[in-house]
């Protein structure tokens, strides 16, 4: 096929192409041959779009499976342990279409179809043409740069030279001018160009501010894909995980975790909320375990669609090998799909309650966390039969209850419970 359309984007009857090639075992350099295409292009489309079809259920995906001689206990530790590796599956041509080895095949298993891929890429397009790909602070600090310099007579072109760090093009800086997208955070506007530009201004101005997301870690991930598994899986310990904070700008974060087994809490101090502090925490809570222990109390990780928990890849498999925990998100909008989590935050609120400066009131580390964890775990239960979360855990799950208290989190004698805020000005008590 000549390469007349390389820089074009790929049609649907090409997608069908593609997982034709797929499905006849060819290598994606194959695939690009016919369709003019770079073999960059087919490898990112692949792994971009392809549908993860089943998902492996033993706890790590063991080559020795067949002859495993420890009844398929799965740990990175075990002498006998060999990553799986699939060249068909991981490198080329990316999926298993076609593959004569799948219906048998235990691994997870993933297959690329075209209508599928040509649906998501069509809705990618549209909505990266809805709206300005900035946050509001991000074009302010943007317009604090250009509005200055166009008023001393600098041309866009001139100004990108000097600036960048901006990271968008020419075409782009006159849209967001003619537009008014600037003049709404800084008063640049059209009448700063040394000329107007002599084409047509686009009839779709964009007028709003809306930072693209990359929801890509969604897949195979999602609430559904977590009752398929819970199904296939119901012996298995779920974790719930999500963030409390009262100032977004400044705040403490207080990072949770469920074991909804024994109904106890856990947190992690953060004074940040992003991705690598979450990671951070789920690492934390792994030290703190054991990694034997993280692997079976926190087999599964269940929380919200929030940017601080994008990670998920990262969580599962730090390092890119073996699998420590499954990572899985509740729908938008359903808190409830994780209600134990939530229950206990209200609980929590009662020590940290909103609309306060939790540092003022003596939440200012991991001690005083600790401390409300305490309390908040020895409050007596109903549906625990009227024991505490740590009572629980303490007779059905003695090695986890070890290492919480190891860690500072210990029982509280019933009439020394406090759940009022006072109780973080003494972290001695």
């Amino acid at each position: 096929m000549a390469n007349s359309n390389t820089n074009l984007h790929l049609t649907l009857e090409e997608r069908r192409i593609i997982r034709k090639g797929i499905a006849d075992g060819l290598t994606k350099t194959a695939i690009a041959k016919m369709l003019g295409k770079d073999k960059s292009t087919i490898g990112k489309e692949i792994k971009l779009h392809r549908i993860l079809t089943y998902r492996c259920h033993l706890p790590l995906e063991c080559d020795a499976y067949r002859k495993c001689k420890h009844g398929r206990n799965c740990t990175a530790d075990c002498p006998d342990y060999i990553p799986f590796r699939c060249k068909r599956r991981d490198r080329s041509p990316g999926a298993c279409n076609g593959c004569s080895s799948y219906a048998s095949c235990r691994f997870d298993k993933y297959r690329y179809s075209p209508e599928k891929a040509h649906e998501e890429y069509r809705a990618t397009l549209v909505d990266a043409r809805l709206g300005v790909n900035l946050t509001t602070s991000e074009a302010k600090a943007m317009g604090d740069i250009i509005s200055p310099l166009l008023k001393q007579g600098l041309s866009p072109y001139a100004i990108l030279q000097s600036h960048p760090e901006l990271g968008i093009c020419e075409k782009t800086l006159y849209n967001y001018i003619e537009g008014g997208i600037l003049q709404e955070v800084s008063g640049a506007t059209v009448m700063d160009l040394r000329r107007q530009v002599s084409r047509r201004p686009s009839k779709k101005l964009a007028v709003r501010y809306k930072k693209r997301q990359d929801h890509t870690y969604l897949k195979g991930r999602t609430y559904k894909d977590y009752e398929a598994y819970r199904e296939k899986n119901p012996d298995c310990f779920v974790t719930q995980m999500d963030t409390v904070y009262n100032d977004v700008s400044n705040g403490p974060f207080i990072q949770t975790f469920k074991f909804t087994c024994c109904g106890v809490m856990f947190a992690i101090y953060h004074d940040t909320k992003t991705a690598q502090d979450m990671l951070d925490g789920v690492d934390a809570l792994e030290k703190v375990l054991g990694r034997r222990l993280f692997r079976k109390y926190a087999h599964v990780l269940l929380t919200d669609r929030g940017s601080e928990f994008s990670s998920a890849s990262l969580m599962e498999s730090p390092d890119g090998g073996a699998r420590r925990t499954r990572v899985f998100y509740c729908d938008p909008m359903q808190s409830g799909q994780k209600g134990s989590l939530e229950n206990s935050h209200i609980a929590l609120r009662c020590i940290c309650p909103k609309e306060t400066d939790l540092r003022a009131i003596g939440l200012t580390g991991q001690e005083p966390l600790n401390l409300a964890l305490s309390h908040i775990n020895s409050v007596p239960v109903k549906k625990l039969g009227g024991k505490s979360p740590l009572e629980t855990a303490r007779f059905f799950y003695p090695e986890l209850y070890k290492k919480l208290t190891a860690f500072g989190i210990r029982q509280i004698e019933g009439d020394k419970i406090i759940m009022k805020p006072y109780l973080l000005k003494d972290t001695k008590r």
